[in-house]
Order: structure tokens, then C-alpha cells, then sequence
């Protein structure tokens, strides 16, 4: 096997979290909880976070869909989209932010958003990861539209190297398949169905509306 060294993203203090590079401000006034009554939220976003609230009711089990759900609405995380899911939560901005900057999965900079996260954990690298990784960063790097990086981990072994296209898992993805794969990515088309995880055949015939 081919001796390949992958450089890894690092941060201040040699972190690899994206995030906990930020100094804090400790000159700022505290944070408070943005009032309900004056903070414009749009209705979608309202209906998807309150919706996350009655599913997820204990504490602040509701963050990590409210996050989700601000991400989707936006594309990214930015700071008026934290404050407003902040005021229907009814918790202070600062709290999200903190869960925001933890998890890789969200994007507290504006990116494309046509998202493609090719898993480079150890059962994917085994597999051709990097070069997958390297070949898709090649074909659509350059596109404005879709933010190409590396995951630490998509938790799908079994079809590795496989990457996360737009949330739809596909794999195992073989380097001949970047071109038509990029292809499709481009232009908003089903990637690669023969390849999805959700279409694999199962013994749950409702497998794929979970």
C-alpha cells in the first residue's frame, strides 16, 4: 500500500477543533437571553426549532436540532441565526455557540451549501479515503457551491471509503466514480443511487422512512 501522509488541520494549541482557536472576550457584558418579544425569528425556522423543542423536551436536549435546524434554514450558523434560535430556546446565545463550535458537523462559517464530507477515519483511510478525498477536493474544490472536506468519522464502516453527500450516505466510492459523481453534485442530481446506504436492501421494509 502506497505510504500516504494526509496533512491535518491545526489550530491554536495544536487543536484540531475548529473553534477552540477563538479567544474569549472577557471584556464583553454577560449574555443574556434575547427577548422573545422583539427578536424577529423567520416562520420556518421558528416551526423547525419549537418542533425540535416538543421532540426533544428535557433540558437542553433540544440544542443540537435547533442547530440543525438554523444551519438548514441558512446554510450556516451565523451569529443573528444563534440568537434567534437562542430566543425561542429561551437560553442565551453564548450557550448554542458553545454546542455549535464542539460538534464538526456544524459550519460557523459561510460555505457552499452543497455539503460533501468524505470520512477519513481509520477503516475509510485503509480504504482509499485520502485519495477519494483528494480526487473530490480536485473536481469540485474550485465551486463555490459545495463545501468538500474531510470528517473524522461518519460512522459507516461497512462501505468504506464512503462519503456523506448532502446528508445521503454513499459507498464504497471508487475513484472511478468521482467524475460522474462530481457530475452529479454539481448539478443537484440523486448521487450515485446504485451506492446509497439508505437504498441497500433490509429486512425492515420501512427501513427507509426512519
Amino acid at each position: 500500500m502506497a505510504d500516504v501522509q494526509r496533512h491535518v488541520a491545526r489550530f491554536t494549541n495544536d487543536s484540531r477543533i475548529p473553534g477552540w482557536d477563538r479567544a474569549a472576550d472577557l471584556d464583553k457584558e454577560p449574555a443574556v437571553v434575547p427577548d422573545a418579544a422583539t427578536t424577529e425569528v423567520p416562520a420556518e425556522l421558528r416551526a423547525a426549532i419549537e418542533d425540535g423543542m416538543r421532540r426533544f423536551p428535557v433540558g437542553d436536549s433540544a440544542f443540537i436540532p435547533a442547530l440543525y435546524a438554523v444551519q438548514e434554514h441558512y446554510g450556516w450558523c451565523p451569529p443573528h441565526g444563534i440568537e434567534q434560535a437562542a430566543a425561542v430556546l429561551g437560553r442565551t446565545p453564548a450557550a448554542l455557540s458553545a454546542v455549535a463550535t464542539f460538534y464538526d458537523m456544524f459550519e460557523m462559517e459561510q460555505l457552499g451549501r452543497k455539503t460533501v464530507y468524505v470520512c477519513t477515519n481509520i477503516s475509510c483511510s485503509l480504504c482509499g479515503a485520502d485519495e477519494l478525498l483528494a480526487a473530490l477536493e480536485g473536481e469540485l474544490g474550485e465551486d463555490p457551491d459545495v463545501n468538500v472536506r474531510g470528517f473524522e468519522c461518519l460512522g459507516a464502516c461497512d462501505i468504506a471509503p464512503m462519503a456523506s453527500i448532502n446528508g445521503i450516505y454513499v459507498g464504497p466510492i471508487e475513484l472511478s466514480n468521482v467524475p460522474e459523481l462530481a457530475r452529479q453534485i454539481r448539478q443537484g442530481d440523486d448521487p450515485l443511487p446504485e451506492l446509497q446506504l439508505i437504498k441497500r436492501p433490509s429486512a425492515d421494509p420501512k427501513v427507509a422512512e426512519k
